[in-house]
């Protein structure tokens, strides 16, 4: 139902299948089809085998088919974080160590390109922050691999726990794979955020329920900076900024060797971190240091907390919660020479505020045509400027990701 909210959404479906492939080759065709649901439209995505299967796969395995995947790195952390969570309750729930869980009906293919799909369909979206409502988890009886359990069964329950739920209708109206999904991609749990919206997509259950239509939807859109106190934009001029919770990791440093500081900061980057910087500061006894500061997304803080400890002499982190507020943007492509350059759009209420090629591409375009890399961005800007892509004109709905 997830992955039919997102293809309804606009996810592309080749971008989705060759995620799957990547981690699960010539195993399942993904599709998708319109039908209605108590009446209301609705998306539904059909995942057919096309390769034999059996329902008993380890966590071990699963993890190194996702590891090893060639996958977006984000498309990446996101389906192994589910999993993983997965595995955590299964674990607890038979008393067995986390690497040795067997999964049944999860462990299939079908659910496999669920878990991997959805990630790379929000990965296609350009999606960075998700907010999901309360849980509407079923109740009565259900019949899986360990026989007949109650709903929610302990996998859900597991999973659930600090989340918000409901019982929302008889029958099981949550699995495992969907929780798991929600509870590790969501950043928070509530009401609709205030935001602009984009657009919507509607996923349909395979069932037809009586009384109510059996959809999951998905609604995309961009945050607008509010004003705590009242709730509302706190200036016209905001509107149109995306916002988003974040946390400071910072770490005043003395005795690293200054050479070694690039790859730490582009290692920090390439993990994820939203900007990574250095700060020259005094310390006690007149010592020379570095402030490092690192601005984490909070599906990302562990991983880049643990590196910093890794990567460097520290030995403890100051963490303090901060909000960002940007502007929305997405990507274009420009040629010189035959060489493909990207363009970062940022655009704020339909129209382009600025367009910039990106500078590695520009580098790696002047090594490859031996130009000077001034004469590559000037005609990277240039040939942006004929693509249209200058400010004040109106973004394409393509750019918007």
């Amino acid at each position: 139902m997830l992955l039919g909210a997102l293809l309804d959404l606009g996810a592309e479906l080749e971008v989705v299948q060759g995620c799957v492939d990547a981690v699960i080759p010539d195993t399942v065709r993904i599709s998708v089809s319109e039908t209605t649901r108590a009446g209301l439209r609705a998306a539904k995505a059909h995942v057919e085998l096309v390769a034999s299967d059996q329902h008993h796969r380890s966590w071990a395995e699963i993890r190194d088919r996702i590891g090893g995947a060639e996958l977006p790195e984000r498309t990446r952390r996101r389906a192994l974080a589910a999993f993983e969570a997965l595995a955590r309750v299964e674990g607890a729930a038979h008393r067995v160590e986390v690497d040795d869980v067997e999964f049944h009906e999860v462990g299939s293919w079908d659910s496999i390109a669920d878990v991997v799909g959805v990630c790379a369909g929000l990965e296609d979206l350009g999606v960075d922050e998700v907010v999901v409502s309360p849980i509407a988890v079923g109740s009565g009886w259900v019949h899986g691999s360990h026989g007949r359990l109650p709903v929610p069964v302990p996998a859900v329950v597991g999973l659930a726990q600090g989340w918000q739920v409901e019982a929302g209708g008889e029958g099981e109206l949550a699995t495992p794979t969907g929780v798991s999904l929600v509870t590790t991609l969501a950043s928070e749990q509530g009401p609709l955020p205030g935001m602009h919206l984009l657009a919507a997509g509607v996923g349909a259950g395979t069932r037809e329920v009586e009384g109510q239509a059996n959809v999951v939807r998905v609604a995309l859109g961009v945050r607008t900076v509010t004003d705590e106190a009242a709730g509302s934009p706190v200036a016209t001029g905001a509107v149109g900024l995306m916002e988003r919770p974040m946390t400071l990791l910072e770490a005043n440093i003395d005795d690293l060797d200054p050479r070694v500081w690039p790859t730490v900061i582009q290692a920090l980057l390439d993990a994820g971190a939203a900007d990574a910087w250095l700060v020259p500061i005094l310390m006690k006894r007149g010592r020379p240091a570095h402030v490092l500061s690192v601005l984490a997304r909070h599906d990302e803080l562990a991983a880049l907390r643990d590196l910093v400890l890794s990567l460097t002499s520290t030995i403890g982190l100051r963490e303090s919660e901060v909000r960002r507020s940007e502007l929305p943007r997405g990507w274009a492509t420009v040629e010189v020479e035959g060489r493909e350059i990207g363009v970062k759009i940022a655009y704020r209420d339909g129209r382009i505020v600025q367009a910039t090629p990106e500078f590695r591409d520009v580098v790696a375009a002047a090594g490859a045509l031996g130009r000077p890399v001034r004469d590559v961005l000037d005609t990277a800007r240039a040939a942006a400027v004929a693509a249209g892509l200058v400010g004040g004109a109106e973004v394409r709905h393509d750019l918007k990701r």
